[in-house]
């Protein structure tokens, strides 16, 4: 509606004054409380080319919009007041409600992109609570963002690799006698997840035995048989091993084919997916320019670090002693990938507060210390995370409010409210609730 005022003054003004003015909406606002009318046309930037003073150049803008756009008005010194009948309102919304680009800005041919991450989930469970509040967020940001003519990317970094994936692999392959999500009938992500629950029960088992025989609890938990195996099977991973990787190309597929289901369901969608799995080496080169740079240091243990202490953060580890990498040495690579492939003017990160830190590590040290401009363009939406009662969620001990198990609850709610005031419910996506 303000586009349609903003078009009809422009008109108006060339009409009545030979006043050519570029449509400008800022000088249309919401009528304040204290008045009566819609939109409020604000007339002194017009008084000076008319040479009339702001009531009757009011007046006459407000005669030219009733007779335009049959609506009332009132005079209030230089503002003019706009009231449009409910039958005004009504055709709009006859004449809009089909319009799927209704309300959305043209996203003009030079606009730089604007990269959203969010979601990131792990393949050893399916996704929670926690993760649709994180879907929500992202797509709604993104959403958003568009509709104001941004260019927006929306991509995913999958957790595919660790040691916490191969828990579940282990665990399945100790406890599982085969069963798959065909002969389980349980999708591919619930699966999994029960089987990093089933890795947790078995591992404290082992570590109470070990206990229970004198050792204490800090070295039994490094030294109970499954951790070691799992560590072992790593190694393997990263060592390529044909076994350790054909067992886990068939569980991460299980569960893709499960999250998949679960993101349509939630109406989720994403431009890119990314893997850790190809992502987890990015960054060497950084870490290796910022040594040459004198930006970063080499320990004593041989350790490569940043200090920023300056900054009032710490020292942080960016390659480990054996030259392996973390997570920040990921990220850093990872946001420099993006880069290269979508010159976004923002990259948006969509992730819970307890990663502050990390996200004010990696934008010090690609904007300040790397002096990477895309560095200086990153933005953590952080928020709150989702506890539960009795305190946070963990997947290991299957306490999580599971995404699938809810969204069934909210349709089932939904047709319970709906069958209750006598009216038919059809839906079966969230997205049509």
């Amino acid at each position: 509606m303000k586009n349609t005022i903003a078009q009809t003054l422009q008109k108006a003004l060339k009409d009545l004054y030979q006043l050519e003015w570029t449509a400008d909406a800022s000088v249309i606002q919401k009528t304040k409380k204290e008045f009566e009318g819609d939109f409020t046309v604000v007339v002194f930037p017009f008084v000076k080319a008319a040479r009339k003073a702001p009531d009757t150049v009011a007046t006459e803008l407000g005669n030219y919009f009733k007779e335009n756009l049959n609506c009332d008005f009132n005079v209030v010194k230089g503002f003019l007041n706009l009231s449009f009948s409910n039958e005004l309102w009504i055709n709009f919304l006859k004449d809009n409600r089909t319009d799927v680009n209704y309300g959305y800005t043209a996203v003009p041919a030079d606009e730089p992109v604007t990269l959203i991450e969010y979601s990131s989930p792990n393949t050893n469970k399916p996704l929670h609570l926690g993760h649709i509040r994180n879907n929500l967020l992202g797509d709604s940001v993104s959403r958003i963002l568009a509709a104001c003519g941004k260019r927006v990317v929306k991509v995913n970094l999958v957790n595919d690799r660790g040691i916490h994936i191969c828990k579940s692999m282990l665990a399945w392959q100790k406890f599982g006698n085969g069963e798959t999500p065909e002969t389980s009938g349980m999708k591919g992500d619930h699966l999994v997840g029960k089987y990093y629950v089933e890795f947790d029960k078995h591992y404290k088992a082992e570590i109470a035995r070990l206990v229970e025989g004198g050792m204490e609890k800090e070295l039994a938990e490094k030294q109970a048989p499954l951790m070691l195996e799992a560590q072992e099977m790593l190694r393997k991973w990263e060592a390529n091993d044909p076994e350790v990787r054909a067992l886990w190309n068939k569980m991460n597929n299980w569960v893709y084919a499960g999250f998949d289901q679960t993101y349509k369901q939630l109406g989720i969608s994403f431009d890119k997916i990314y893997y850790e799995s190809q992502t987890y080496l990015l960054g060497k080169a950084l870490v290796e320019e910022g040594l040459q740079k004198g930006v970063f240091y080499k320990a004593d243990n041989g350790s490569v670090r940043v200090d920023l202490r300056d900054k009032g953060l710490d020292e942080k580890v960016l390659l480990r002693s054996d030259g392996t990498s973390v997570y920040m040495t990921q990220d850093l690579g990872t946001a420099q990938l993006r880069y290269e492939e979508f010159k976004p003017q923002q990259m948006i990160y969509v992730v819970g507060n307890e990663q502050n830190y990390h996200f004010d590590v990696l934008k010090i040290v690609l904007g300040e210390k790397l002096d990477k401009e895309f560095g200086r363009h990153i933005f953590h939406l952080s928020y709150g995370m989702v506890e539960l009662p009795n305190g946070k969620m963990k997947s290991r001990e299957g306490t999580v409010v599971d995404a699938d198990d809810l969204m069934e609850e909210m349709i089932f709610q939904a047709k319970e409210e709906t069958s209750g005031v006598g009216k038919d419910f059809a839906g079966t996506n969230v997205n049509e609730l």
